[in-house]
């Protein structure tokens, strides 16, 4: 059987522990509902027209015992304070029926997570400096130069390794495609930068979190082989074809990603481009003008 969690029971989260013993099956998952916060260290989901984030497992009835009772619900009694259906969760991969714990006690439902993600909110609540994965354009330092907030992007800690998870080309603008991740099994790289507040606030407008372009979200990332965890990126909303991009953001890319990732992931990003409709020759040009 499987469980979608959404709250105390995810990564790094008070109750993950209850999950010891499960298989982690997507750590990007999401599913229909509204999310609350409920102001006792929890949120709250119930039935609506949006969007929560959180985590796929594959449990065992003795897990989800453990789980049941943790959200004070007992089948066939009148009154529990949370729900357990079985829904539709989706995720990169495609859909898989689990069971997902909902609320109909409004006072649990305090106020409403704009973002359908607790630890995005949490984080927003206050974080100070994170760690922040770039896997695009952001790679980038020019970018951030022409935008006058270079100075935000000088704690640089080199190349972080993304297990699980591979690089394409699946927002599309009208002139092509750019970056985003997707939980594929794959393996990637990016640049990882040490930023403020100033900086987090510049990228959540830049990736245009507000009109629902791109979502942030946390991984869990390696570099020089140590573990970082939460560390923050974002993942692309509405996913197209994968669309070949721009010169100028495959520019940004190699040139950005360069002095960083690994020989071998930078010549994997060189071949990608000319998998999905660039030139050899245009390739080369891009490496020699950056």
């Amino acid at each position: 059987m499987y469980v979608f969690v959404y709250g105390t029971l995810r990564r790094h989260e008070s109750n993950h522990s209850l999950l010891k013993d499960a298989s982690l099956v997507r750590e990007q998952a999401w599913v229909e509902g509204l999310l609350y916060e409920t102001n006792r260290g929890y949120p709250a989901m119930k039935e609506g027209n949006g969007t929560v984030y959180g985590e796929l497992y594959k449990i065992d009835s003795d897990i989800l015992v453990e789980i049941d009772e943790l959200e004070d619900f007992l089948e066939d009694r009148e009154e529990n304070l949370f729900i357990r259906k079985i829904k539709e969760v989706e995720t990169d991969t495609g859909t898989r029926e689990a069971f997902v714990f909902y609320s109909e006690d409004k006072a649990l439902f305090q106020e409403e997570i704009p973002s359908g993600d607790w630890k995005v909110h949490q984080f927003l609540k206050g974080t100070e400096r994170t760690l922040y994965f770039a896997y695009g354009s952001c790679m980038d330092d020019d970018r951030f130069k022409k935008a006058q907030v270079d100075r935000h992007f000088k704690e640089c800690l080199g190349a972080g390794v993304l297990e699980g998870y591979t690089m394409k080309y699946l927002f599309q603008v009208h002139d092509g495609g750019r970056g985003d991740i997707i939980e594929d099994g794959g393996r990637m790289e990016g640049v990882v930068y040490d930023i403020p507040r100033e900086a987090v606030e510049y990228l959540f407008t830049r990736e245009g979190v507000t009109p629902g372009w791109y979502r942030a979200a946390f991984i869990d990332i390696l570099i020089d082989g140590k573990p970082y965890n939460d560390v923050l990126t974002f993942i692309v909303k509405l996913k197209y074809i994968e669309t070949c991009p721009p010169d100028h953001y495959a520019r940004e890319i190699l040139r950005g990603s360069r002095p960083h990732v690994s020989q071998s992931y930078h010549e994997k990003l060189q071949r990608q481009l000319m998998e999905i409709g660039m030139t050899k020759d245009q390739v080369e040009n891009l490496l020699k003008s950056s």
